[in-house]
């Protein structure tokens, strides 16, 4: 049974849907920030960055591969947690369009996984080498994983959360949530803090401290940040 309260949402740059209901899905829409975020930077900077500034791409391609590595965290952590727990309650309320749902959401994870796999190693061979027609490939594959993962976005926004709100509890939502942070390796806890809050507005960073408390919130805007964002000017210094 689940709760009728509702909780506000937050909703933030480029999010397609913030569905009401009663769970605060703050931590999903600020990983959706992100990584809208970090494919726009991704972008342009494929394209803008200096042939032979090997440096440079070989700070793109150690940063390309921490995005993905959160990218596929978080897709599995979806599969593996949260769909199996919504197919079970769609089925039992004898709703085939939520399954529907459900089951494109895994689809479009297996869509993404190899264009992440393309882009990577693009970005690996312009770190080695300047190559026009290289530059070229990887241009397009960003931009396609850009296009593919906005649609993915989208589609979970507007109605895989609707299916959260409506079919989960607070309580169970929070266990799901912390399954899958459970998983996160604690050497990549420093970066992953500081990478969910590099770019929120202003009037969204209450909401984000509530969720990762005062010490978190503190230590990604305090002690992390500094280390982040020389990465950032490192990888994105052209974009």
């Amino acid at each position: 049974m689940t709760s009728t309260n509702t909780t506000t949402q937050l909703l933030l740059p480029g999010q397609a849907a913030a569905p009401e209901g009663p769970i605060d899905l703050t931590p999903m829409w600020l990983m959706h920030h992100a990584f809208r975020r970090d494919l726009a930077a991704f972008a342009a900077a494929a394209q803008t960055t200096p042939l032979d500034d090997r440096a440079t791409w070989q700070a793109l391609s150690q940063r390309w591969q921490r995005f993905a590595n959160v990218l596929h965290h978080h897709h599995s952590g979806e599969d593996t947690y949260i769909w199996p727990v919504l197919l079970a309650a769609v089925d039992e309320a004898g709703d085939p369009a939520g399954r529907e749902t459900l089951e494109a959401m895994e689809a479009e994870h297996a869509q993404i996984d190899p264009l992440l796999e393309r882009c990577a190693r693009g970005f690996a061979a312009l770190g080695r080498r300047g190559d026009a027609a290289a530059r070229a490939e990887l241009a397009e594959c960003v931009a396609t994983t850009r296009e593919r993962l906005a649609a993915h976005l989208g589609h979970e926004e507007r109605d895989a959360m609707a299916l959260v709100q409506r079919l989960l509890t607070p309580e169970a939502w929070h266990a799901l949530d912390k399954q899958i942070g459970s998983g996160y390796p604690v050497r990549e806890v420093p970066f992953t803090l500081a990478w969910v809050l590099h770019g929120l507005p202003a009037d969204a960073l209450p909401r984000a401290k509530a969720f990762l408390g005062t010490p978190a919130y503190t230590l990604a805007t305090v002690v992390f940040r500094r280390g982040f964002e020389r990465g950032e000017r490192a990888a994105f210094r052209y974009a």
